[in-house]
């Protein structure tokens, strides 16, 4: 420890022992204050947060039990549970000193003191108050970073049937340990029913952890979900904590789910029947706890194909099974939704806020929405974008055109010609940027717009394909 700091009590009715004490003390520590009566124990430490207290069993003539001293150990504890107090003693033994510290005490000092071990056992009892202090912290930090990030980024919205039967389903799930399996389509919010459900749960102070299976590699899964041990691969320069270890005492949200292959499906259900990792390159198993809610958009019939998904894994994650309805089964919560997405879209791009005309919102309940509410999230903010009337009519959404998956506008006459793919269709255009464009969008026709599926078609992973897909504006 640098010279100088911390600050110290010596709590003691020998003025002798005061004095000495803090003659030898000043030369390691910035502060130190003395007390000869115990009664002011409250008083100095409301005004002062001392790193070490110093304090005499035995206050007043004749007294050996020790008893005054357990007694202000304890009131020292009640005041401040993480205060380290160092005993001094001159009757007893260790006996009672072995006590004191089975009663809370950190150490003990016999009187007469040598004074190396009087600086010794300061010096590490301040190192103690300072790593606790910094352990509290840490907590209250990490407790407030879990809460902030598991805030749903947008409340659940809409009063349809089938959204209230959603609302019931999180309302009686939530606050259960038990799994839950979310079954939608693409641009449903899949997302933010976990979130509901997380924020809902016991588990609403600890993290909120997503991971999107559809993004991982097959290569690198069991590193991102389990961690891995420094040098256990060339890329492994240090150890990494997975994301299971990391959402301990929390919810792991595992998002595409549907899209893992077989065999990680395996090691999956590995883990979470037996409820500990192995980091990659280490031979120690790590127990867990974890709540895991689920998601995927493949269809349940397909998903109760033995050849697609593992049935013992599905038993393990829908002992609660939640189906999210398409935006076309729920139009009426088409016009909640858009007011909503254009009072946040024109505060985020300043622009003045726009009512809807009547022919939009009889455009938009009419439109099939194959994006869902991610594709009608986008419309609106294309059209408070662009749009240049004081209301949004249906010209600004372009409903002669088609929202993909993404809840990006493809032309329909685009997407016709790309799904051609012959020589004769593309012609003599050997443009890179064009020839790319197509068969992003024919992958994404042919996957009927699935983007977890459209990225394995192209070799790419899912952030990829996003990348490429606003960059040609799809």
């Amino acid at each position: 420890m640098s010279d100088k700091q911390g600050k110290i009590l010596i709590v003691d009715d020998d003025e002798d022992i005061l004095v000495a004490g803090k003659l030898l003390l000043k030369r390691h520590y910035g502060f130190v204050e003395t007390c000869n009566n115990p009664e002011r124990i409250p008083d100095l430490l409301s005004e002062q947060d001392f790193d070490a207290i110093l304090l005499d069993m035995n206050f007043g003539p004749g007294e050996s039990s020790g008893a005054q001293g357990f007694v202000w150990l304890k009131k020292i504890l009640e005041i401040d549970p993480q205060a380290v107090v160092v005993m001094i003693t001159a009757h007893g033994g260790v006996g009672v000193a072995v006590e004191a510290m089975k009663q809370g005490a950190t150490d003990f000092i016999a009187k007469p003191w040598q004074n190396e071990k009087m600086v010794a056992t300061l010096s590490a009892s301040v190192k103690l108050r300072q790593s606790r202090s910094e352990a509290e912290s840490l907590k209250k930090t990490n407790k407030a970073l879990a809460k902030a990030v598991s805030q749903p980024r947008q409340p659940i919205l809409g009063n349809s049937r089938t959204i209230r039967d959603v609302m019931s389903m999180i309302e009686r799930a939530a606050p259960t340990d038990a799994n839950v399996l979310i079954l939608g389509e693409n641009g449903t919010g899949k997302e933010l029913v976990a979130r509901e459900l997380h924020r809902q749960s016991g588990r609403a102070d600890q993290v909120f952890m997503s991971v999107d299976l559809g993004a991982v590699t097959e290569s690198l899964f069991e590193s991102e979900l389990f961690g891995h041990k420094k040098g256990a691969f060339t890329d492994a320069r240090e150890d990494r904590v997975g994301q299971l270890q990391a959402a301990h005492g929390g919810t792991l949200f595992l998002d595409e789910i549907g899209n893992l292959p077989l065999h990680l499906q395996a090691k999956l259900l590995t883990v979470l029947e037996q409820r500990h990792v192995t980091p990659v390159g280490s031979d120690k198993k790590i127990p867990i706890d974890v709540r895991v809610v689920a998601a995927t958009n493949v269809a349940p019939d397909k998903l109760r194909d033995e050849a697609v998904f593992r049935q013992d894994l599905l038993f393990r994650l829908n002992t609660v099974e939640i189906h999210l309805p398409p935006l076309r089964d729920r139009s009426d919560d088409i016009p909640e939704l858009a007011t909503y997405y254009s009072a946040l879209y024109s505060r985020k791009y300043n622009r003045p806020e726009k009512a809807f005309s009547k022919d939009a919102l009889e455009a938009m309940l009419t439109h099939a929405w194959p994006g869902n509410v991610r594709a009608l999230r986008h419309a609106i903010e294309r059209a408070i974008i662009l749009s240049e009337s004081d209301t949004l009519t249906a010209q600004d959404f372009q409903f002669d055109t088609q929202p993909n998956q993404a809840g990006d506008i493809v032309d329909r006459k685009a997407v016709s010609a790309s799904s051609d793919n012959s020589p004769e269709a593309l012609g003599d255009d050997l443009n890179l940027e064009r020839l790319e464009r197509s068969a992003i969008e024919q992958a994404l026709k042919k996957q009927r717009y699935n983007i977890s599926h459209a990225a394995k078609e192209l070799g790419l992973t899912r952030a990829a394909l996003y990348r490429r897909m606003e960059k040609h504006g799809l």
